[in-house]
């Protein structure tokens, strides 16, 4: 879809740049070595996990599955999500975006180690992608993304859900 005609783009046109509470998801994709995947933001530059909005009468398998789609021409079955984390704290997961959006996210995180497809970055969104070792993920690495990638070490440390 994009962001122009997206729910948090209709908003938008009625609040400006105001903070918005923001329901979404993130995706940490697992290769057969155990590398994630990541991209580059293609307004800011930094690294991050495929990550995105809801949209109205969606969930948030819904939107990971589609965020991933969208950024970088893989898909994942809604079946091979595995939620290990929500990140919700507003000192880590309040961004304010290059034309001065400022979201507060509230995102369900996710594993997949299964997925179709060729990896082909969204141009619009994502300047490249690439699977990298968790440990020594590409820099600059965006805040919410290491604070994640924590979230998931804990996950497999403990197995059990992880909050933050």
């Amino acid at each position: 879809m994009g962001y122009a005609g997206s729910y948090i783009w209709s908003l938008r046109q009625r609040v400006g740049s105001r903070k918005l509470l923001v329901p979404g998801a993130q995706v940490l994709l697992l290769d057969g070595s155990g590398r994630g995947l990541f991209q580059q933001r293609a307004d800011s530059g930094v690294w991050e996990l495929p990550a995105g909005a809801c949209e109205e009468d969606g969930d948030f398998a819904d939107a990971a599955a589609r965020e991933l789609l969208e950024e970088t021409g893989l898909r994942v079955a809604r079946e091979d999500l595995e939620a290990f984390a929500s990140l919700s704290d507003p000192g880590v997961h309040t961004l304010t975006y290059p034309n001065g959006d400022v979201t507060h996210c509230f995102a369900l995180c996710f594993v997949a180690r299964r997925w179709t497809g060729t990896l082909a970055p969204g141009a619009d969104e994502v300047r490249q992608a690439r699977f990298a070792p968790l440990a020594t993920p590409p820099h600059p690495l965006h805040p919410p993304t290491a604070v994640v990638l924590s979230l998931f070490e804990r996950f497999r440390a403990e197995g059990r859900f992880q909050a933050r």
